[in-house]
């Protein structure tokens, strides 16, 4: 039986048996108390075992990380949990030794890393690990519902969405052949890992109006910072016959449905979070939920840090990007996310909608409190003509992204979308602020280990 099972339903006065492993294991002189977890809820289970058992003493030796077998009456709790399950027999199934490295005490997180294959056991990882599950079914849940067909972009790609030159190379060439050639490669020429899906999903969106991409994407940027990876996922919806104005309404919609998903499926593992790693964690979830959120021009952001009594380590500029410190004070400004609009285009990716002053795109960043930017998007540019000149003026190659640009001559609708990178909304849901913590096995410069 599943521990799960025993908090949902009332055992009390059972016979049950019950599978999982040590967390604690506080041994008496004529009793002991097991803590057990077997993975399938936050909760542990309290075993209770005495000198009644053949196997007494054996049963006191076991360490933590050892798995067991337990069957025995679940009676009620004289302390703080609701019930116990008293043993009438304990097997052995796995022995763990004096070498194992998660013992019940406090782990620090850099420690958890070293031993990643590990650190899913703890109660920390168990709750940040559950909830990355639960957000991902949330986020399946909330397109499936909306009438969204599920996109599995390629992985290896001939196509860098942002041009920012940052892919990884796949390639089968000897690198110590110095005659070989791109087009003697596996796929005939450069290809690389995907940095996002955005320009393969345009083409489902022009074919089923709504469609989405979920899944890994790569960046070779040698970052070493709280919030970059070199492997991460991305959300990425693309929906026809939508301006940016109702990109804006969708991505609020599916940002308080993901929110509310997890405070209704983890409450166990958000109060456990809430009190251990981020204090005000469930009332910061629940007030965006509630929230109305604002939306205001890049250029009227840009006064008010100008007019801001601060003095700024990155001094505000008009059509330039803004930083940490500046999406910190505009969130706290409004005191709730914020959505920024109309983008200077020097700054933003070609693909994107062109306003009628040249100067600006109509691009959009969410700023959450706490976290900064969580979501991008934009409306795509659908005029054939200036999405071709813009290429134009960045001296893009147009003949590989063909496929692209024909879109625009084939029925060509306005449309949008936007990415949400998954483990910066993990970061927000979880209050972990590193992100090497939300991914089970990070993937940063110089490590890629178990």
């Amino acid at each position: 039986m599943e521990i799960k099972e025993l908090y949902e339903k009332n055992y009390i006065n059972k016979e049950v048996e019950v599978n999982g492993w040590i967390r604690n294991n506080r041994k008496q002189a004529h009793f002991g108390f097991i803590d057990l977890y077997d993975g399938t809820c936050f909760k542990t289970i309290q075993i209770v075992y005495d000198d009644k058992l053949s196997n007494f003493n054996d049963i006191r030796k076991l360490l933590v990380g050892s798995s067991i077998q337990v069957e025995g009456l679940i009676v009620e709790s004289s302390g703080k949990q609701a019930f116990e399950l008293k043993a009438n027999k304990i097997t052995l199934l796995g022995k763990s030794d004096e070498t194992y490295p998660i013992q019940p005490k406090r782990h620090t997180k850099e420690f958890l890393r070293e031993v990643a294959y590990l650190r899913p056991r703890t109660a920390l990882f168990q709750a940040i690990f559950r909830i990355r599950s639960v957000a991902s079914m949330a986020i399946h849940t909330y397109f499936q519902e909306n009438n969204y067909v599920y996109f599995h972009a390629p992985i290896i790609t001939a196509n860098d969405c942002e041009g920012a030159g940052e892919m990884f190379r796949v390639t089968t060439l000897d690198r110590n052949n110095t005659k070989a050639k791109d087009s003697d490669d596996f796929f005939g020429k450069v290809t690389g890992l995907t940095v996002s899906g955005q320009l393969e999903a345009e083409t489902f969106a022009t074919a089923f109006s709504k469609c989405y991409t979920f899944g890994p994407t790569f960046r070779a940027e040698n970052s070493n910072t709280k919030i970059h990876a070199s492997e991460f996922w991305m959300i990425e919806p693309e929906v026809a016959f939508c301006d940016l104005d109702g990109i804006m309404d969708i991505e609020e919609e599916c940002l308080k449905f993901i929110v509310k998903y997890v405070l209704d499926k983890c409450p166990d593992e958000i109060e456990f979070l809430n009190k251990f790693v981020e204090k005000g964690l469930k009332e910061k979830l629940e007030k965006l939920v509630n929230s109305n959120f604002v939306r205001i021009t890049h250029k009227e952001v840009i006064d008010i840090l100008k007019k801001a009594d601060i003095k700024w380590d990155f001094l505000p500029e008009y059509g330039e990007d803004i930083a940490k410190e500046h999406e910190k004070y505009i969130t706290e400004y409004f005191n709730c996310p914020v959505f920024i609009k109309d983008w200077p285009k020097d700054i933003k990716a070609f693909y994107m909608k062109q306003n009628e002053d040249g100067e600006t795109v109509r691009a959009v960043d969410l700023e959450v409190p706490g976290v900064g930017e969580l979501i991008g998007g934009s409306q795509r540019e659908e005029d054939y003509e200036k999405l071709v000149q813009r290429m134009k003026e960045l001296n893009m190659n147009q003949e590989e992204l063909n496929w692209y640009i024909n879109l625009r001559k084939y029925g060509s609708v306005v449309h949008s979308g936007f990415g949400i990178g998954f483990e910066r909304l993990l970061i927000y849901l979880t209050g972990v602020d590193n992100i090497r913590d939300v991914i089970p096995y990070p993937r940063t410069p110089n490590n890629c280990e178990f």
